[in-house]
């Protein structure tokens, strides 16, 4: 598939360490539930109109200004994760759980609680690495969640990069303007099918 084909240049002809998910993203587009094995199932989660309208009116994406270049923080959780590193280890099946519980919320419209769900797996992720969380990306969390955020993490392996955070339907404005004031620089979202 193009999603293998595009992996294969990045990881093994670059040698950029990474996974597969953002390649079927770009590959498939729309919103997924990927499942990573000896090979890679894709479902993918229908969104009805209203669904996917109030996704691209509550996600608010945002650049911290800090770039990032993640295969060193790849590899070192990977090094932790064969070493079985027992945090590595209960973070990242957490995390696995997680995923597959906000594939479900999708299915069920929920965004509420997929924002609940995102929220809880920056928690885990950002405890695989030290370098993943930083006090820029702590601070707009923060502050999106004294918002009212319903939840938000860092996007990709982290360290910089940009952000997500899931507003409520009612708490839109107050939560873009607690993003802004520390990272003003908003990435619009669109859903591509």
């Amino acid at each position: 598939s193009i999603a293998e084909h595009s992996r294969a240049i990045e990881v093994e002809d670059l040698g950029v360490p990474g996974g597969r998910q953002d390649h079927y993203a770009a590959a498939f587009g729309g919103a997924l539930a990927l499942t990573f094995g000896d090979a890679t199932q894709v479902r993918r989660i229908p969104l009805t109109p209203a669904v996917r309208s109030s996704l691209e009116r509550r996600c608010i994406v945002a650049y911290t200004g800090q770039s990032r270049i993640s295969g060193d923080t790849i590899t070192a959780v990977l090094g932790a994760y064969r070493a079985r590193d027992r945090r590595v280890l209960q973070a990242l099946g957490r995390m696995k759980a997680l995923a597959r519980a906000m594939a479900d919320e999708l299915w069920a419209h929920d965004i509420d609680e997929l924002g609940a769900l995102v929220g809880e797996h920056w928690q885990h992720q950002r405890s695989l690495h030290p370098s993943i969380p930083t006090p820029l990306i702590d601070a707009i969390l923060d502050r999106a969640n004294a918002a009212g955020a319903r939840g938000g993490k860092a996007l990709g392996a982290s360290g910089g990069g940009c952000v997500l955070v899931i507003a409520g339907e009612d708490n839109i404005h107050e939560v873009t303007a607690a993003v802004t004031e520390l990272a003003p620089h908003l990435v619009p979202v669109q859903i591509d099918e």
